[in-house]
């Protein structure tokens, strides 16, 4: 198994993980274990790789404690076909919902996608070689034998009878002897890879793009491209362009690795990867749950969505335009907040395909404090940097990021809970004045300490304190 994801320990990925996400360990941990799994399975005998399934995991926590995140970082993470989609989405199809076998169409596009990057990324070291000529032809035009007088192309018994009217191609002067033509070129090669010519100007034949005429074949979520259908009988489009060297290279790079793939090759093993290694993350699962008792309207509808979703978690085979997928070994990450409904008004198959349930503890102030200075992308490190770029200096003391994830706790405690969301209302409140202000700023570095915090969110925490005790 290629990915480095799965090379990796559970306890290495729960570090990476942690290099991100602040707390939660249970379900960093329930997520290392279930990619481990994949790997181990994929060292199993045949026969018993089948029997073996992936042990999917729902996620319940309220909204702003890192659900979505640990989802995005392992995406970030791995090289296996990822999707995240909203449950919501699936809603009343035909009205606002799609159909729900997208999702697996979406995966089978990202694994497509990831292959064949990999795919051009093993070719780029030919495809430079094959460019660097293509260019030294362009600065240096060698001495081109011209095509026999009697080369037909696929379409000549059409334009049979005009070809033979042709005037015989021009003659463009006398050519250099070879010798001199081979001096010249390795010339320029010399200083092509000295770096040396990257400003020139050259011009060169590019493919051109295909235009996006799309066929929709409506709720089926399968499209054809016109160009398509007639692309094998016409020759592709090449059209001529004036680009600097640096430029013709990235263009002339990515068409000739372009060339060297086999897609045939690309879209087998794409299949095959998010059939084995693909992950779907449906988030707000809890939004398809209904209440027990009478149903009618959207109740139903939900209901039904979760049928729907049923046969593609237990397993089934879902018709794309790049082939059939068995989703079987896909691993599903279920999430949810679950504040109005419980897991248990998921209808009973669809809860018992989620056999891990791991909860999300709510964040405390220590959270807070952690989230705001401790991860890589930590938030105070995100403002600094922003206003660093306009040449201003900003320096938190401690006690401005504890009374920033005190207010942080209040305020979640006092109105709606939005977990770590409250910390990005409260960062560009805190820094709104100085932003507005940026170019009549002369200091050289704004120290913010507890005083200024308090100060700037006195009105709104002594509101609320009021509020609290009117009935």
């Amino acid at each position: 198994m290629s990915s480095k994801l799965y090379s990796m320990t559970p306890k290495e990925i729960v570090r990476e993980l942690d290099k991100y996400i602040i707390g939660q360990d249970q379900a960093k941990k329930s997520v290392a274990i279930a990619l481990r799994n994949r790997y181990r399975r994929s060292l199993l005998p045949e026969e018993m790789k089948e029997e073996v399934t992936p042990k999917n995991i729902l996620m319940m926590g309220p909204t702003g404690v890192g659900k979505t995140e640990i989802a995005r970082r392992l995406a970030k993470l791995m090289d296996a076909p990822f999707v995240k989609v909203e449950a919501t989405k699936f809603t009343e199809v035909g009205y606002v919902g799609r159909d729900v076998d997208s999702m697996v169409r979406d995966l089978v596009e990202a694994s497509v996608r990831i292959t064949k990057q990999k795919r051009l990324q093993e070719k780029y070291n030919i495809a430079d070689e094959i460019v660097e000529e293509r260019i030294i032809e362009a600065i240096i035009p060698g001495n081109k034998k011209p095509a026999p007088q009697n080369a037909r192309g696929p379409f000549d018994f059409i334009l049979g009878g005009y070809q033979q009217n042709q005037p015989p191609p021009q003659d463009n002067g006398p050519a250099l002897p070879e010798s001199g033509v081979e001096l010249a070129r390795e010339q320029v090669r010399q200083q092509l890879r000295s770096g040396l010519l990257e400003d020139q100007y050259i011009e060169i034949d590019v493919l051109e793009a295909p235009k996006g005429s799309q066929l929709d074949l409506g709720n089926e979520g399968m499209s054809v491209a016109i160009g398509n259908i007639f692309g094998e009988m016409f020759p592709q489009k090449k059209k001529r362009k004036k680009l600097r060297v640096k430029d013709a290279r990235k263009a002339l790079r990515e068409q000739e690795a372009q060339n060297l793939i086999d897609m045939d090759q690309v879209t087998a093993e794409a299949l095959e990867n998010a059939e084995q290694n693909g992950i779907i993350f449906i988030d707000e699962i809890d939004k398809i749950a209904s209440g027990g008792g009478y149903r009618s309207g959207a109740d139903v509808s939900r209901e039904g969505v979760q049928r729907d979703i049923l046969p593609i978690v237990e397993g089934s085979v879902i018709n794309t335009k790049h082939g059939p997928v068995k989703t079987d070994h896909i691993l599903f990450i279920g999430a949810g907040a679950f504040h109005i409904a419980k897991p248990t008004d998921l209808i009973p198959e669809l809860q018992g395909r989620f056999p891990i349930r791991v909860e999300l503890e709510n964040l405390t102030k220590e959270a807070f404090v952690q989230i705001l200075t401790v991860p890589e992308n930590a938030l105070l490190k995100q403002h600094k940097m922003l206003l660093e770029t306009e040449g201003i200096k900003i320096r938190f003391t401690d006690g401005a990021v504890d009374e920033i994830a005190t207010i942080a706790t209040l305020t979640n405690e006092q109105t709606e809970n939005i977990g770590a969301r409250r910390l990005h209302t409260i960062m560009e409140k805190l820094l709104e004045d100085i932003s507005f202000n940026i170019p009549d700023i002369s200091d050289e570095e704004i120290v913010i300490d507890e005083e200024y915090v308090k100060e700037k969110f006195i009105d709104r925490i002594h509101a609320d304190d009021i509020d609290r005790f009117i009935l």
